[in-house]
């Protein structure tokens, strides 16, 4: 009988990898999504048509519904990736960020708990957790220090996650999970952000972007490699935490010349520092450690930073390309 998994924001970046993952693991998928997501599931599109695929209404909010839909389903693994996951907006709406993405999480172990299915647990924790980090590189020992109203809630979170594996005894672990982009990214995220602007530009779409911060560094990876560490983190006999990352760090600056100068353009001529785009408190580094996660689990990451960067810039030219050739028309087809 092929297990079964449930995934929350499985219409996200690494929702829909993650499902295409499992798919090709022989799984049976069901993903949660909310009314205003699924009217736009571009995301899963290559997946649409196949049978092994069911999406469900529902939303982290909704206690009752999270308890019904697990016992239904019965899911072998639970993989909940759902949140308010824009560092940035979290500022503007922390209400609405903690209700989803820190008391959202206790609803859905509450919801595994009293349906008493039994079940394996990964939460997505995330380095925005380490905030003004107290070592470099950070690893699952280094104490937190959240500078946002998302990385507070992701870190109730994570320890409501540990808090149910020792008093429950819930297979539960989370991935520390660093800054991790694809040509899935949101448009809004500040990597996305730039490599449609170098598509457009380099279009004669646009002339100028707008960034906020350019000497914040990230420890940026593949998403696509990402979404496989959870799924081994579930098949370990004993559940753990453990921090995803490539160890390397670069800055927003290097991302946009690195993204710029794979167009042939100079970067300087179009970017432009806009101060409403700075957040009230700022994380300046991160920079993960992930030994464990190799010792442990046999991962490691093997998309580098460059690569990454001109990925992502191809998939948005091939992008705006497709749309010219379409008249104008947005094409729902996605990237890798």
């Amino acid at each position: 009988m092929a297990p079964k998994a449930l995934i929350t924001g499985i219409t996200g970046q690494d929702g829909s990898y993650l499902a295409e993952l499992l798919l090709s693991k022989n799984y049976e998928v069901h993903g949660l999504v909310r009314r205003t997501s699924v009217d736009n599931p571009e995301r899963l599109q290559p997946l649409a048509g196949d049978p092994r695929l069911h999406l469900h209404y529902g939303d982290l909010t909704d206690g009752g519904g999270l308890t019904r839909l697990l016992g239904e389903i019965r899911p072998d693994e639970v993989y909940n990736l759902a949140a308010q996951s824009h560092v940035k907006v979290s500022f503007d709406i922390p209400d609405y960020t903690t209700d989803v993405t820190a008391v959202g999480t206790v609803r859905l172990l509450e919801a595994i708990r009293c349906s008493g299915v039994r079940t394996r647990f990964y939460q997505a924790s995330s380095s925005e957790m380490f905030g003004k980090v107290h070592e470099t590189p950070q690893c699952e020992t280094t104490p937190f220090h959240p500078r946002s109203p998302y990385a507070c809630a992701k870190l109730f979170a994570h320890w409501i996650t540990v808090n149910f594996r020792e008093a429950y005894g819930l297979h539960a672990s989370s991935g520390i999970l660093f800054n991790h982009e694809s040509p899935r990214r949101g448009e809004t995220v500040v990597t996305r952000k730039i490599t449609l602007a170098v598509a457009r530009i380099r279009a004669g779409l646009q002339d100028k972007l707008y960034l906020g911060n350019l000497e914040a560094r990230r420890d940026w990876g593949y998403a696509r490699e990402y979404v496989e560490v959870m799924w081994r983190m579930l098949q370990q006999d004993a559940p753990d935490d453990f921090v995803v990352a490539t160890g390397e760090t670069h800055s927003v600056r290097e991302f946009a010349q690195e993204a710029f100068a794979h167009v042939g353009l100079d970067w300087q001529r179009h970017v432009e520092v806009d101060a409403s785009y700075h957040r009230p408190a700022e994380v300046d580094t991160l920079c993960g450690d992930a030994r464990k996660a190799r010792s442990v689990l046999g991962w490691e990451p093997r998309v580098k930073f460059a690569q990454l960067v001109r990925l992502m810039v191809d998939a948005d030219m091939a992008r705006i390309q497709r749309r010219q050739a379409q008249s104008g028309s947005v094409s729902t087809v996605p990237a890798d």
